[in-house]
């Protein structure tokens, strides 16, 4: 059997806190470098993960029931966000976006920096939307 490539639906969990909307997504088996996450100006959130490598035809795969990517997932946000002073995280295969609430959607386009095999983040503020720090 050979190992089959599907793009696959990514449950979230979509939350707010006073100054946050907050977006979390199961996406295991990745690496940083695999994620892109994009807010355009019409209030989406993309998120998409790349496929990691087959696996190699050292082995014989007996059954196939889930793979590391494709994954895709496109959302309408609730209220304007900031997209340049987002913060995301990847770690234990979850990737998780911090978007501060603004007046007006600012897009951008995200990538993870390496912090480890499995975990990678991007700092766009340090807690204080207003004072945004670029990355």
């Amino acid at each position: 059997m050979q190992e089959q490539v599907k793009q696959q639906h990514i449950p979230v969990k979509v939350y707010r806190t006073g100054e946050r909307l907050m977006v979390a997504a199961p996406m295991a088996g990745l690496e940083p470098e695999n994620f892109l996450v994009e807010l355009t100006g019409d209030d989406r959130l993309i998120l998409h993960g790349n496929l990691r490598a087959m696996l190699k035809e050292i082995f014989d795969l007996l059954l196939d029931e889930w793979s590391a990517g494709a994954y895709h997932r496109e959302l309408a946000l609730p209220i304007p966000v900031d997209g340049e002073c987002a913060n995301v995280t990847y770690g234990n295969g979850v990737l998780t976006v911090a978007l501060p609430i603004s007046t007006q959607t600012r897009p951008a386009r995200l990538t993870l920096k390496r912090l480890a095999a499995t975990h990678g983040e991007r700092r766009g503020n340090a807690g204080h939307p207003p004072a945004c720090l670029h990355s």
